[in-house]
């Protein structure tokens, strides 16, 4: 087995091909066996994607990061650690709503262009969960007001059983910043004294990392967003150094990527964002490290590319090309993100949100991620919207689901009902037509000390 430089920190991506997992056989715990072993000693996974399965395995992309040397901590769990539900709560019906990032999702995969979708889902449900892609706008952020802002490891961590979400009235939050042009850092720091002033922020501090993250958005070979991050030892011992003086951290830093912005946004969405994905790695390493809601929002990379105009462009980007930051809605997240609690022993307490209080899964048509592998083995319903159109190419309908766990509906007008008739404890197909009665079968009880092959004779006699 191949070991990385053990000096060099850093997030990476890895492919891998997977055969197909033996019948009976927990896919979940196929794939975390068969990805554990095919990483070197210090590399460990951060995030996972599986973008195309058929009869013959798996296509997986796996976040990765790598080189331990130096580092606080590991990484104090695996992603793949699994507690299976004890029961479901029902004193309340709550969504988890996921849009996974990088996709090229119609919906959700730009510029918070989801936030309609998470008001409506959220207007069906008493709470909402769902996390930064699905919401962040640039300067906007639309989480509805019984939402729950999750950053996308900590999610995946709550649906697999060990950890628990605790509502906050506000949060400390450290700013870090990429030392970068004095005019971005410059409208950083704004950012961060408007929210002050604006919706009363506590923020803990800001400070300006040296040497800056070296972030580079790249494209994997299903057509997702990801990338690599290295330069991380600086952000590890201001983290370090000041852990138990915030409560959340905010990230801002330069992304690199390969597509000229006028290009990206000229395509009309049809180009896939290209920082999302490496954000996500990151903020992913950063909350599983650091046990604390994390967000990342992409510094400008130069004035030229400030000064772009690139006219009236698809809606979905809108948000993007007015701001200059993009760093509010990461704030405004944060501003009240729910604490991370990960003692078992304070998951039965009544304001701890767990994996037992989720009562539904939203996710697009064709994901396999951690979330939809948590939900198939926690015996959650998962309803799967086909309209959201992304580069994921899964048939939902191979993974071993119990009747009436998955469904397949065409938009999320139609998820929205569902998620009612769930709440309200209506079976779904009695609100459709026509209505197919239900069919007696006839049953022969064995009369007393009767064996099988008693009842055969009888019965031929009869």
């Amino acid at each position: 087995m191949v070991t990385s430089d053990p000096l060099k920190m850093r997030l990476t991506e890895r492919q891998l091909q997977l055969p197909l997992a033996p019948d009976g056989t927990s896919l979940l715990a196929f794939l975390a066996n068969n990805i554990t072993n095919a990483l070197a000693n210090d590399q460990l996974p951060v995030r996972l994607a599986v973008t195309h399965s058929n009869d013959n395995g798996y296509d997986c992309e796996v976040g990765v990061y790598e080189g331990r040397a130096g580092l606080r901590s590991l990484l104090r769990s695996s992603i793949f650690d699994f507690r299976r539900r004890e029961a479901e709560t029902t004193s309340s019906f709550n969504t988890v709503l996921v849009i996974p990032t990088g996709i090229g999702a119609q919906i959700g995969g730009h510029a918070g262009d989801a936030a309609p979708v998470a008001k409506l889902l959220g207007a069906s449900c008493d709470s909402l969960i769902t996390h930064p892609n699905v919401v962040n706008a640039s300067d906007m952020n639309e989480l509805p007001s019984n939402g729950m802002y999750v950053e996308g490891s900590l999610l995946s961590r709550m649906l697999m059983g060990n950890v628990g979400l605790q509502n906050v009235r506000s949060n400390r939050v450290l700013v870090v910043l990429d030392n970068h042009e004095k005019r971005f850092v410059d409208a950083a720091i704004n950012t961060v004294n408007a929210a002050r002033a604006t919706y009363g922020l506590d923020s803990a501090e800001i400070v300006v990392l040296e040497p800056p993250l070296r972030t580079l958005g790249e494209t994997m070979a299903s057509g997702r967003a990801s990338g690599t991050v290295e330069n991380l030892e600086a952000l590890w011992e201001i983290l370090d150094e000041r852990e138990g003086e915030f409560d959340a951290i905010a990230l801002a830093s330069v992304v690199n990527v390969e597509v000229p912005h006028i290009d990206y946004f000229r395509s009309g969405g049809e180009i896939v964002n290209p920082w999302g994905g490496v954000e996500a790695m990151l903020t992913h390493t950063v909350s599983s490290l650091y046990d604390v809601p994390t967000a990342h929002a992409p510094m400008m990379e130069s004035a030229e590319i400030a000064n772009i105009d690139p006219g009236v462009v698809d809606p979905r980007m809108a948000a993007e090309v007015v701001s200059l930051t993009f760093l509010q809605c990461v704030l405004k997240g944060l501003h009240t993100a729910p604490r991370i609690v990960t003692d078992k022993g304070d998951f039965s307490k009544d304001d701890i949100f767990t994996v037992e209080n989720v009562s539904c899964l939203v996710i697009p048509d064709g994901c396999i991620g951690l979330p939809t592998l948590a939900a198939l083995n926690q015996g959650i319903p998962v309803i799967a919207v086909r309209e959201n159109r992304n580069l994921m190419r899964n048939d939902l309908t191979r993974l071993p689901w119990e009747p009436g766990q998955l469904y397949i509906v065409e938009n999320y007008w139609e998820a929205a009902g569902l998620l009612t008739s769930l709440r309200e404890g209506i079976s779904p197909g009695s609100t459709r037509r026509p209505l197919s009665g239900v069919k007696a079968v006839s049953y022969t009880h064995l009369r007393a000390h009767e064996t099988e092959a008693d009842l055969v004779c009888r019965l031929l006699l009869e």
